[in-house]
């Protein structure tokens, strides 16, 4: 019987453990880090399953810090991001030195993935009320034929960092609240009207209320094929001379959209987004976690 998984991009984390690595910040009243609560928020809502995507080089150490504990409350199983990962016929390019972004993360859990499954980031905050809407929405039967995919929409206004400019996919969505496209939009800001980006001829304003991505996508295994046949076709396009270009979540589905070939509903939230994204946020981002268990949403330690 297939599970469904909470898949964690962890590649990501340094090659050293502790001061300075963003994921593994304490930042709970108890020490918990920021993944303890998205694998507990993820598991109250029904999911069964955790797959942390890391490097090899960190394998042991990863199991030792996080992996070991979360074992003993669920099934847990590992997928490496390798930058060699590469189908045939593909060779890494002289001076490229990363992984080659979200989407190689997501297709080098493939043979770990036999159900639908929640990907996310291990340094970001998303709260209760998306995993539950993203647990029901794939374990529902589509009332639309075709490739369905579900992605959280966070308001921008509860994802802004007090500590400077953030990038975030702002939604366009039709009335009945699929996707029709995501703006990339970088350095914005909190203001006092709400949001503004930065741009080269000013301060753009920007509605506070709109839906934002924040990489949080509730996928079916119909879209490990979607990556199998779009990443050696990414490869193919990159100019000579690009040791930088990244296969990601975000392009990939909007390709699917402009193509016709799946529909994503974006599942609206009100829960406020944080993450460690400036070393000024981790003592706001300890505060929020402390004021939430003030309020009840969560117990300290956290409970299992």
């Amino acid at each position: 019987m297939s599970k469904t998984t909470l898949v964690i991009l962890a590649a990501g984390i340094g090659s050293r453990f502790g001061g300075g690595i963003k994921q593994l910040e304490p930042v709970g009243p108890s020490g918990e880090i920021i993944v303890d609560y998205s694998i507990h928020d993820a598991l109250e809502a029904g999911f069964d399953k955790v797959v942390f995507i890391i490097r090899k080089s960190l394998d042991e150490d990863f199991r030792a810090v996080i992996g070991d504990r979360i074992s003993k409350i669920c099934e847990v199983a590992y997928a490496y991001q390798e930058m060699e990962d590469l189908p045939e016929g593909f060779s890494v390019p002289e001076g490229r030195v990363k992984p080659w972004g979200t989407g190689q993360a997501v297709l080098a859990a493939r043979d770990v993935l036999d159900g639908p499954f929640c990907v996310v980031n291990a340094d970001d905050y998303y709260g209760k009320d998306a995993f539950r809407k993203i647990y029901a929405a794939l374990n529902e039967e589509p009332t639309e034929e075709g490739e369905q995919i579900y992605m959280a929409g966070f308001v921008l206004k509860n994802t802004l960092s007090e500590n400077g400019g953030v990038t975030r996919g702002i939604c366009d969505t039709d009335d009945e609240g699929r996707l029709v496209g995501i703006r990339e939009t970088k350095n914005i800001i909190r203001t006092d009207d709400g949001a503004a980006a930065m741009t080269d001829d000013g301060l753009v304003e920007l509605d506070p209320d709109s839906l934002v991505s924040m990489n949080m996508w509730g996928f079916t295994t119909e879209f490990l094929k979607d990556l199998e046949i779009g990443f050696p076709d990414f490869l193919s396009r990159i100019p000579e001379g690009n040791v930088t270009a990244e296969f990601l979540l975000p392009t990939i589905v909007d390709r699917l959209l402009k193509e016709d070939r799946a529909q994503v509903h974006v599942l609206r939230t009100e829960d406020r987004w944080f993450g460690v994204t400036y070393q000024e946020d981790k003592p706001a981002v300890r505060e929020e976690f402390a004021r939430l268990v003030k309020e009840g949403v969560y117990q300290t330690p956290l409970s299992d």
